[in-house]
């Protein structure tokens, strides 16, 4: 069995992470660390998990096989420079500290669309982002196929999960419900790993994405709608996206218009697309939590560790 340790076990990604592991075959969860809930019963924060007996704890780094770290952004390169790791420890970082190239070292950007292989063989591994997972999963076929144009535009509507567990003015329940509100209009922070990303699968350095990220109110999920202008005809750019992804499982392309709740509590990513004239429309859909988070590094270790990658999340939409 691959024995767990979580870091910043209170968050909304770490409670997803125990919901996905606690039913994983292959792993035993050995500790949860949250400095502010020491001593208590996992349950007392993730209260769904009432069933379970974890009690947060500190970490034996000696006797585990995989780090999770789901701490705030700013806060892992830190702790990994207080904390040095046993060799033996591959460490999952679900913050933004190690996702680009210059601060990356040795982490592998875990997107198991375009990196894989690069996976596989790795130590760690540096968890995408959630917009920047729905995006890339637009945008990298068209520039592994060579016809990606250098502009596009990207508006993109997340639940408010994506903001995390604290409550701030834009993101509590008065604000936040029956309402919609745009933020970091072109400048969000996930823009760097997607303009790496699509260079890494073949697009052009120059390429700019014109990103208005909304916050929605609904409590999870991404649908981000990618537009640009391309002369090939539909039916050739769906066939580029459907060879693409024939050999990953967890991304599936409609002929028919996607929508959000297809992938709310699963791992799956759809895409849709529409044309008319030159101008293409990518509808793509993730559920933020999961493949925009903790699903998506599940899915890492499990090609870390070589399992199968759809091991421990072959999980139901909640669909109504």
């Amino acid at each position: 069995m691959i024995k767990i340790g979580i870091i910043g076990g209170a968050g909304y990604t770490a409670g997803e992470l125990l919901r996905l592991l606690i039913n994983h075959p292959s792993v035993e969860i050995k500790y949860i660390q949250s400095e502010s809930h020491k001593g208590e019963p996992v349950s007392s924060v993730h209260t769904d998990l009432l069933y379970s007996q974890l009690v947060f704890s500190d970490i034996d780094f000696e006797d585990i096989d995989v780090l999770y770290i789901c701490m705030g952004h700013g806060n892992s390169a830190k702790f990994l420079a207080e904390n040095p790791m046993p060799e033996s420890v591959k460490i999952i970082d679900l913050s933004n500290d190690f996702r680009l190239k210059a601060d990356a070292g040795e982490f592998i950007y875990g997107a198991p669309e375009l990196n894989r292989e690069q996976i596989k063989g790795c130590r760690c591994v540096a968890n995408p982002g959630c917009f920047a997972t729905s995006i890339n999963l637009a945008l990298i076929p068209l520039a592994a196929a060579g016809i990606l144009p250098e502009e596009g535009t990207v508006t993109g509507i997340t639940g408010s999960t994506g903001a995390g567990q604290k409550p701030t003015n834009d993101t509590h329940f008065s604000n936040r419900t029956a309402n919609l509100s745009n933020y970091k209009v072109f400048t969000h922070q996930h823009l760097g790993e997607i303009g790496e990303t699509v260079v890494a699968a073949g697009g052009s350095e120059a390429t700019d994405i014109a990103f208005v990220p909304v916050r929605g109110c609904h409590s999870r999920g991404i649908i981000s709608d990618v537009v640009v202008r391309v002369d090939e005809p539909l039916e050739k750019i769906v066939e580029i996206f459907k060879s693409y992804y024939a050999e990953h499982p967890f991304v599936c392309v409609s002929d028919k218009p996607v929508y959000m709740k297809q992938v709310v509590n699963t791992n799956y990513c759809f895409l849709s697309l529409q044309k008319e004239g030159r101008k293409l429309l990518i509808t793509s859909v993730v559920d933020n939590l999961l493949k925009g988070a903790s699903g998506q590094a599940v899915q890492n270790m499990n090609l870390m560790f070589g399992l199968d990658e759809m091991e421990g999340l072959r999980l139901k939409a909640s669909y109504f």
